[in-house]
């Protein structure tokens, strides 16, 4: 579901009808005053009636105007009206809330409008450099227009990114005509595009190269689009720098799409170019990981035979991967001790050694290595601590606040206005002013103020602040109860256990609804609209369409987490997988490696993001079993060998003691 989570620019209807706060259930919000929540309530009106334009919002507003959020609604009111809003309003507006984060966007809005309006001397009049790219281009475009032509220095600084707005077209064919942009330049550029992956920039630039530098520039697009037909065609390029450039990159991008098409035309292809050391290994790593992600049997001959210039961290861990899979235990051992040293430190490769040694018939041995990472709060610490016969080192802290650096920072202004956007719902900008607001405060400061977030209910600040060192211990506020009542009724009602619910919110959005990833999946459980109507329609439930509730989130969250246990045995660590990657990857995998226990199953995914975000999930769902019960189910017990249905954990079911001595933690 949740690839790189974002976070909506748009308002949410719902959160800005009752506030964040409220919405989610604040399990230690302070109570606001009944003067400033009849200023909240009053505000969310009247921005709803900015939003729309015009001054109707002033007689909604009549008793906000020493609200610290009054800013928000002339500028929403404006935003609305850009189109025909004259120079002068946008001005009185920017010189009476200078540094206020409305006023920064109205002046990048209101520049792009005049921009495209061609009214470039107010565009110069407003404008200052570090607004962004596309502006950066306008400027240009308006210094163009009034007849001021251009050097390389007004270029040199947005020639450094691979890709440019639209807004750089007309200054980019202007520099063209005029000399400007030399080959040297065309190719440093390109270069930048090819390192960034953009055939569209190398597409574009080419059409100003002539002759064998605009092929070579060809080969390149078509190495980055199409890499199987570029890996077909290029046995018939010459010989060059560049054409063995674009065939080294369409080699690495065809491994990655289809690693026996790879390996098929290898042979032409090295035969053919004089490809420089570094390429051919590149080449050849490429082709190695990509075999061993796919599990073909020679991968891990490959692997053991990719010679010591082409190896890296990622092939020596492939290299284990593939001998677990096999559960070839002697070649595990020996991938296991070729891996760098720092590899060799982190949690994982600690168990799998661990976990080898019991394998190979030392038990002992096995058994003490496991009972140094049961020390860990982790995935692998809760399956070593199974293994050991351990209870689970989970070991929480309290925050040790101060009152009087918390009121003080409740008493800046910048930061009373990001608490206030919290409470009404304007989610991304309370963000966005929460790092203004501690723009350049120590540590202490941002841990102060995150604690104060975790109390008002605002999780996603304390989650995000307390990931690092020993505040990892402040389990209460990284792993919060937020609405505990409607998460562990929708999760019984769904037939799944609570814990695991709260785990899969936790690790998709860090608890914040209005989270919006690049694949189009929203909210807390984060959901892909179309699978949400499924889901709504399956189980006869209305939904309109809004997935930024979380009331209607987690309902048909908990629906669709059941939905995928029901196809794979109830197991969560595939529904997991499957909630991340899709259903029919995870049918695949089982196909492939169905017959492996759990643990190896979850080592052998062949996605990392995927690898990654079950073993959080389950680990998640330990932490949060004790942090509702006191106790927690095994892991192992959550983690059946596939084939063998699972039951959700009830009243019955034995749970492991957590402890905490000097040794853990």
């Amino acid at each position: 579901m949740l690839r790189l989570p974002g976070f909506r620019r748009i308002v949410h209807p719902a959160l800005l009808a009752c506030g964040l706060a409220a919405c989610l259930g604040a399990q230690a919000a302070t109570a606001p005053t009944t003067t400033r929540q009849a200023q909240r309530d009053a505000f969310r009106k009247a921005y709803a009636a900015a939003q729309q334009g015009g001054t109707a919002w002033q007689a909604l507003a009549t008793h906000l105007k020493s609200y610290p959020l009054y800013p928000w609604l002339p500028a929403a009111a404006l935003e609305h009206d850009i189109a025909t809003v004259s120079t002068a309003r946008v001005e009185r507006y920017l010189k009476r809330y200078p540094d206020l984060l409305p006023a920064h966007d109205l002046r990048r809005h209101f520049l792009a409008e005049l921009a495209r309006r061609k009214d470039w001397s107010d565009f110069r009049h407003l404008y200052h450099p570090g607004l962004g790219t596309a502006l950066a281009c306008d400027a240009l475009q308006g210094k163009l227009a009034q007849g001021k032509p251009l050097a390389w220095k007004d270029l040199s600084t947005i020639w450094q990114h691979a890709a440019l707005p639209a807004a750089c077209t007309p200054v980019q064919q202007w520099a063209q005509v005029h000399g400007l942009l030399t080959r040297q330049r065309l190719w440093q550029r390109i270069d930048l595009a090819v390192d960034a992956g953009n055939p569209h920039t190398i597409a574009t630039l080419s059409r100003w190269l002539v002759g064998d530098d605009k092929i070579q520039a060809q080969h390149l697009t078509m190495a980055l689009r199409d890499p199987a037909t570029a890996a077909d065609q290029a046995q018939h390029w010459v010989d060059n720098t560049r054409n063995q450039q674009a065939a080294t990159l369409a080699m690495v991008r065809l491994a990655r799409q289809d690693s026996d098409q790879a390996d098929h035309r290898w042979p032409a292809l090295r035969s053919h170019f004089h490809f420089s050391s570094a390429q051919t290994d590149r080449i050849r790593r490429a082709m190695a990981v990509f075999t061993a992600t796919d599990f073909t049997p020679d991968a891990l001959s490959l692997l053991i035979h990719l010679p010591a210039s082409a190896q890296n961290a990622v092939t020596r861990e492939w290299r284990v991967r593939v001998a677990l899979a096999a559960q070839n235990w002697p070649a595990a051992l020996a991938a296991i001790n070729a891996l760098d040293p720092e590899q060799k430190k982190s949690a994982e490769w600690r168990y799998w050694h661990a976990r080898v040694l019991g394998e190979l018939g030392y038990p002992k041995a096995a058994k003490r290595a496991y009972t140094r990472l049961a020390h860990q709060a982790t995935y692998y610490g809760f399956l070593s601590a199974d293994r050991a016969g351990l209870p689970y080192a989970i070991c929480p802290i309290t925050f040790d606040g101060d009152s009087q650096q918390e009121q003080a920072l409740l008493h800046r202004p910048a930061m009373e206005r990001a608490f206030e956007l919290f409470y009404v719902g304007l989610l991304h900008e309370a963000r966005r002013v929460w790092v203004r607001a501690l723009d350049g405060s120590s540590a202490r400061m941002h841990q102060l103020a995150a604690q104060l977030a975790w109390q008002r209910g605002w999780y996603d600040r304390a989650i995000r602040t307390f990931s690092y060192g020993h505040l990892k211990h402040l389990y209460r506020e990284r792993f919060p109860l937020a609405r505990q009542d409607h998460v562990s009724a929708q999760a019984r009602a769904a037939g799944i256990a609570p814990s695991w619910a709260y785990a899969i919110i936790r690790a998709e959005s860090a608890w914040a609804p209005d989270a919006l990833s690049h694949a189009n999946a929203r909210g807390l459980m984060q959901l892909v609209p179309d699978t949400a109507r499924l889901i709504a329609g399956r189980h006869g439930m209305d939904f309109d369409g809004d997935l930024y509730d979380p009331q209607t989130n987690i309902a048909l969250g908990t629906r669709y987490l059941a939905h995928l246990a029901a196809k794979f045995d109830n197991a969560p660590y595939l529904a997991s997988a499957a909630y991340n990657a899709g259903p029919d990857h995870v049918a695949a995998w089982l196909a492939q490696r169905g017959k492996l226990a759990p643990d190896l199953f979850v080592a052998t995914i062949p996605y990392h993001e995927t690898r990654d975000y079950v073993m959080r999930v389950m680990a998640y769902s330990v932490i949060y079993d004790w942090r509702l019960h006191g106790s927690a189910v095994a892991l192992s017990r959550r983690m059946p060998v596939w084939g063998k249905t699972y039951t959700p954990p009830d009243a019955g079911t034995p749970r492991k003691s957590v402890a905490c001595t000097a040794d853990h933690g």
